[in-house]
C-alpha cells in the first residue's frame, strides 16, 4: 500500500550518521506513514547490513559506483511508492514531527516544494532557502577581495540579499537547500527529475529552478530539523570547511566547478563566461593582494602562495572543462 511520504537518504560511507538520523525519523515521525530509501554510492562500509538490521523496512538500493547527489537521488525517486517524495541528507536529525508536519503542510498547500527550518545542534538557525541572484552572480562573493568589493557595490544598488537567514512562519523562496528538500512527485512529470550531469553540490538549485516554474517553493519557518551541515563529505575528503564558500581543496575544487556548471545550465554561456572570469581576475586579486597583507600582518607569505595555486588550480580545472560545459552535453563533472 503507498506510503504519504518517500524518504530518500543518499549514502556514502555514513553508516553511524544514518543510523542516528532513522532513529529519530522512526522516533518523531508518528503523523504519517513513510517508506525509508538509502541508496549506497558503493560505500566502503558494510552499511546495508548495519542499517537493514536494525531498520529491516529500509529498501537499499546499490547504485555500484560513486553516483553523486543527484543520480543517487533520481534512483531512489524511480523506486519510490508515494505521492510525495522527500531528499534528506544522512547528517540530520528529527527532532519533532516537523517531517510529518512538513508532508500535511505541503500537500494540503498550493506549494509544489518545501523545506523547513535548517538548525544547528545548538538550535541555532542555518540558512534554508534562498533567493536567485541574475546571473548566479553570489557564487562570486566567496572570492576573497573581489568578492568583497562585488558585495559592495551590490548593497550600493539595493541589491537584495539572496539568502533568508531565518524563514518566517511561511517564506516564498525560489530554491531550497537539498539537506530537506520535500517535493509533490506529480510535479516531476514536467520538470524533470535532477540534471544527472552534477555529481555534488549546486543540483538542487538547478533542480528547483525547473520546479518552480510549474508552481511555488516555500520554507515552513515554524518547523525545523538539525543539520550538521557537511560531516559526511568532510570526513571523506578531510575537509574542515563547514559550510559552502571554499577555494582551495578537492571539495571546494567540485565546488566552483558545479556552481558554474549551473550557471551555465540555468543562465546561458554569457554568464557562465562572465563569472568564469571574474573568478579568474579574483585568482590574481587574491595572489597580490593576500601576499602584501601577509607581509604587513607578519604572516608566512609562502603560505598564502601555496593557497594562490591551489585556487588557481581549481579554477583552472573550469576552464579545462568550459569547452564541454557551453556544448551543454551530457557529462559526469566529477573532480574529487
Amino acid at each position: 500500500m503507498p506510503k504519504d511520504l518517500s524518504i530518500i537518504i543518499v549514502n556514502y560511507n555514513s553508516t553511524k550518521l544514518i543510523l542516528d538520523c532513522l532513529d529519530t525519523v522512526f522516533a518523531n515521525t508518528n503523523s504519517i506513514s513513510f517508506e525509508v530509501i538509502v541508496v549506497d554510492n558503493d560505500s566502503r562500509e558494510p552499511g546495508e547490513a548495519m542499517i537493514r538490521s536494525k531498520y529491516p523496512e529500509v529498501k537499499w538500493i546499490q547504485m555500484g559506483y560513486n553516483a553523486g547527489f543527484a543520480r543517487a537521488n533520481n534512483a531512489g525517486i524511480k523506486s519510490s511508492q508515494s505521492s510525495t517524495i522527500l531528499l534528506l541528507n544522512p547528517d540530520t536529525l528529527a527532532t519533532d514531527e516537523s517531517i510529518g508536519n512538513c508532508c500535511r503542510l505541503l500537500n494540503t498547500s498550493e506549494y509544489v516544494a518545501a523545506g523547513v527550518q535548517l538548525r544547528n545542534p545548538d538550535m541555532t538557525a542555518q540558512i534554508s532557502g534562498h533567493h536567485f541572484m541574475k546571473g548566479g552572480l553570489n557564487i562570486l562573493l566567496p572570492i576573497p577581495y573581489w568578492g568583497n568589493f562585488l558585495r559592495w557595490i551590490a548593497f550600493k544598488f539595493g541589491t537584495r540579499v539572496p539568502n533568508i537567514p531565518v524563514a518566517k512562519t511561511i517564506e516564498d523562496v525560489d530554491w531550497i537547500s537539498g539537506a530537506f528538500l520535500m517535493v509533490k512527485k506529480d510535479v516531476l512529470d514536467q520538470s524533470g527529475l535532477m540534471d544527472e550531469d552534477f555529481f555534488l553540490y549546486a543540483e538542487e538549485v538547478e533542480w528547483c529552478s525547473r520546479i518552480r516554474k510549474y508552481g511555488k517553493l516555500c520554507i515552513f519557518g515554524d518547523l525545523g530539523i538539525i543539520h550538521l551541515q557537511g560531516e559526511a563529505i568532510n570526513k571523506d575528503q578531510n575537509s574542515s570547511d563547514k559550510g559552502y564558500y571554499g577555494l582551495f581543496d578537492k571539495k571546494s575544487r567540485q565546488l566552483i566547478l558545479s556552481n558554474h556548471l549551473r550557471v551555465r545550465k540555468q543562465y546561458g554561456i554569457g554568464w557562465f563566461l562572465f563569472d568564469l572570469l571574474n573568478y579568474s581576475w579574483g585568482v590574481f586579486v587574491f595572489g597580490v593582494l593576500g601576499f602584501f597583507e601577509s607581509i604587513f600582518r607578519l604572516r608566512n607569505p609562502l603560505k598564502h602562495l601555496a593557497d594562490t595555486f591551489s585556487f588557481a588550480r581549481n579554477v583552472a580545472t573550469v576552464w579545462i572543462l568550459a569547452p564541454a560545459i557551453i556544448r551543454n552535453k551530457p557529462h559526469f563533472y566529477k573532480v574529487m
